[in-house]
């Protein structure tokens, strides 16, 4: 039960700040996804010293895992858990699934807009 107050605990301060970050950058660069793009950085990162951390002997408990990683992380961006587990089948070796999970990831998930965005509208013509 507590892993699971942390884990939501972590998600509410994780996206108020992909909120605060976003709305911030999006004042200095009006035409561009800035804020968007930061968030997904900033995450990637923090994900990947955490885990890696994790990985080489660091140690960090369920509830702090859960905390930051799945909360606070997940609901501040989700390109991050993308480009961990990516560089992580890369990692081990497997480079072509690597390229083939990006590109998948990219590819779906810009046709899942278009794909609603066609949606939206045919429903705003019914």
């Amino acid at each position: 039960m507590i892993q699971i107050i942390c884990i939501g605990a972590g998600g509410f301060l994780g996206a108020i700040s992909r909120f605060l970050v976003s709305k911030s950058m999006g004042r200095y660069f009006p035409h561009f996804p800035f804020g968007t793009l930061t968030v997904n950085v900033l995450g990637s990162l923090l994900l990947g010293f955490i885990s890696y951390s994790i990985l080489y002997g660091k140690n960090l408990s369920p509830e702090w895992r859960g905390l930051i990683n799945i909360g606070f992380i997940g609901a501040f961006t989700t390109m991050s858990t993308l480009a961990f587990e990516t560089t992580r089948i890369a990692d081990m070796g497997q480079t072509t699934t690597a390229i083939v999970n990006m590109a998948a990831n990219v590819f779906l998930c810009l046709l899942a807009v278009v794909i609603g965005r066609f949606a939206a509208i045919a429903c705003k013509t019914i």
